[in-house]
């Protein structure tokens, strides 16, 4: 079954170009592309794409509002965010409203596969400069609060939260802990909902603070 995509790019000629990329590639369905966050939040909360490749710069409503209005409506679909340059402050307010990652528009087309497939697998491309910040912003909310909600997950669901801030990806944790890659993403849903996050980088943010862990980051391989 192919994983289903989806669009939302106000440059038409971009737009063309990624619907081909995925449609003419085996594994991918693009199954909708929008030219606006006005119509995208119209209607991708009841198409439910797998992953949605979301412009920043969009006109009228811009992608980072979008990617929250979303997230709050349709909190399983994965977002990850497109950039002509890595805005540091737009990139990382992204994250902080639940997208996955990012991607930079002039990543070549293989790169570009390869970091969607690894999103789906339940990574979060980034480079480590972001990634940094992520852990930074982890070190001013209470740290009681935070700790509070890491006492609410399981042995077993501390366990793949703690790998996932490793940079492990879904398929590496279910080998490493000898269960399928669909009891994984069941455990990282299950954190998601008692952690109140909807990205993996926040959660990771919120096991940081709360747990008093040493940052994976900037050297985590699969950042």
């Amino acid at each position: 079954m192919a994983f289903r995509l989806s669009i939302v790019e106000d440059d038409a000629g971009v737009r063309a170009s990624l619907v081909r990329l995925f449609n003419e590639t085996p594994g991918f369905q693009c199954v909708s592309d929008y030219a606006s966050a006005e119509k995208a939040l119209e209607r991708l909360p009841a198409e439910k794409p797998d992953v949605v490749l979301m412009d920043i710069n969009l006109p009228g409503l811009d992608g980072i509002e979008c990617v929250r209005q979303l997230k709050e409506r349709a909190p399983s679909i994965l977002v990850v965010m497109l950039t002509v340059y890595e805005n540091t402050g737009q990139v990382f307010q992204a994250l902080q409203a639940g997208a996955t990652g990012y991607l930079l528009k002039r990543t070549p087309p293989k790169q570009l596969l390869a970091a969607v497939m690894d999103v789906l697998e339940g990574g979060a491309p980034m480079t480590s400069h972001i990634a940094r910040k992520v852990v930074e912003a982890f070190r001013s909310p209470p740290a009681a609060k935070a700790a509070d909600k890491i006492v609410e997950l399981s042995a077993r669901e501390t366990e793949v939260l703690e790998m996932l801030a490793r940079g492990f990806l879904i398929k590496e944790i279910g080998d490493q802990l000898g269960v399928g890659f669909g009891t994984v993403r069941t455990y990282v849903r299950r954190i998601y909902e008692k952690l109140h996050v909807q990205s993996r980088s926040q959660a990771i943010v919120k096991y940081l603070h709360g747990a008093g862990a040493s940052p994976p980051f900037p050297s985590d391989p699969k950042k």
